[in-house]
């Protein structure tokens, strides 16, 4: 238990103006930036100030050797009324002393830590995940392909290997925290003071600083850099689909693991198809004549073949023509081989006919027309 008297070299008895002129005196001493300064000693100096400035903190510590919260009573079925002030088992404040109460949640959670729960140790997290774009064309969405992305993002030190200190030179104890990770730091709140546990802003909850940081990355572990990911497309992959790579996002510090990649896969859109879902739409140019006649007509495909087709009987040319299974791969039930998708299942290919009509029949063209109409 501190002596706060002692700290201070004041005597139990000492009035407020001697409490005030000694602690002056020695934070003035030890401040951290004076050259001789000893941050410890000017935070336990600070410590016991704020303790015995306040009377009723003082009256607490001289007659439990606390000023914790919760010391002296037995439980909540203990408070008083007295006006305006209110006495928990002993340990009373006036609410007017205090501004905004805070998170509730917050205060909640740090009287039951000053009651002897043992809060969690933190220690460096992993590092982010990250998301970034990549275009495809149509063909290759419907082969699948395989790319090389480039990236810049943090990257494990390659000098320390993540650990962040020099090679060799090693780690020591945190002197802020002497090793715990956390520090205990005082709120005032509605409720009264309460004592707080935060994570070590000097070794960010390791407990330990590197004796020499790493000169690379400057004890992070880590240093931003250009990056590359290999990411392979299936075939029939969408448009806004995500692909995953585990561990090749931003390294974490101190050698943590690494966030993840997301890659959003977006396919560009095509001069010639038009996809739906798995199902491709191509607009062809028909001449009247042609249709009359039913001649042979070809049709691109998105594999780069032709296609002959012929127009069915009685088909009306308003009507979209279905070739089937020349559409897209449905996504991850075909393999790749030498000439495209294949096995598994595929969409359609729709044919939408824009109908080409002569610009004013002759004689002859009109004669034969109405031949025609007659046949109909």
């Amino acid at each position: 238990m501190k002596d706060y008297y002692q700290l201070l070299g004041v005597s139990k008895g000492a009035s407020e103006e001697e409490i005030k002129k000694a602690y002056r005196t020695l934070a003035h001493r030890y401040h951290p930036d004076k050259a001789g300064g000893d941050e410890t000693k000017f935070k336990e100096i600070n410590e016991a100030y704020q303790v015995l400035s306040d009377k009723t903190k003082r009256a607490q510590y001289d007659r439990f050797g606390t000023a914790e919260p919760g010391a002296g009573f037995g439980g909540f079925g203990g408070n008083q009324w007295n006006g305006a002030n209110v006495n928990w088992g002993g340990m009373g404040f006036d609410p007017s002393q205090f501004g905004d109460a805070g998170d509730f949640g917050d205060i909640f959670e740090t009287i039951f830590e000053g009651m002897g729960g043992r809060p969690r140790r933190k220690t460096y997290e992993k590092g982010s995940d990250l998301e970034v774009r990549e275009e495809v064309t149509l063909e290759e969405a419907f082969r699948g392909v395989v790319k090389t992305l480039r990236f810049r993002t943090f990257a494990q030190c390659a000098k320390c290997s993540g650990k962040g200190a020099e090679p060799g030179s090693g780690f020591e104890k945190c002197a802020v925290c002497d090793g715990q990770g956390q520090v205990r730091e005082q709120r005032r709140t509605f409720f009264g003071t309460f004592s707080q546990v935060r994570t070590c802003t000097k070794c960010h909850g390791a407990g330990e600083v590197p004796k020499k940081p790493c000169a690379a990355c400057k004890g992070a572990g880590r240093i931003e850099s250009d990056r590359e990911a290999k990411i392979e497309t299936l075939p029939g992959i969408e448009d806004g689909q995500l692909i995953k790579l585990q561990g090749m996002g931003e390294a974490g510090e101190r050698g943590t693991a690494a966030g993840d990649l997301y890659v959003r896969v977006r396919v560009k859109p095509h001069p010639v198809f038009e996809r739906r879902g798995n199902d491709l739409v191509v607009r062809l140019e028909l001449p009247l004549t042609d249709a009359l006649l039913g001649k042979t007509l070809s049709v691109p495909s998105i594999s780069g073949a032709t296609l002959n087709i012929e127009i069915p009987s009685h088909f009306n040319l308003k009507d979209l023509l279905r070739i089937p299974h020349e559409g897209m791969p449905r996504f991850g039930s075909a393999r790749i081989g030498a000439n495209g998708p294949e096995g598994g299942s595929r969409g359609d290919l729709l044919v939408d006919f824009i109908i080409k009509t002569p610009k004013k029949p002759g004689a002859k063209a009109k004669k034969l027309l109405e031949d025609l109409e007659k046949e109909l």
